[in-house]
């Protein structure tokens, strides 16, 4: 698996989920707040299931180093 989350698509995730299981863990928003766990994973990761089928990248794109000749 290789990355498919930029840096800031990444903490807007993991700043989501830790929010979404605060609401479910105070009752709040129970149980749908555990679906928190989902964004919460892929932000500390940094790859998203549905990114790859859909062909999505927000991280930048790393060009190969050629050595000069």
């Amino acid at each position: 698996m290789r990355t498919n989350e930029g840096l800031l698509d990444r903490i807007i995730r993991v700043v989501l989920g830790v929010v979404l299981i605060a609401l479910a863990v105070t009752g709040r928003w129970a149980p749908w707040g555990w679906i928190g766990v989902l964004p919460l994973i892929t932000g500390l990761i940094g790859f998203c299931g549905l990114y790859q089928i859909l062909g999505i990248k927000t991280c930048p794109v790393q060009t190969e180093k050629r050595p000069q000749s």
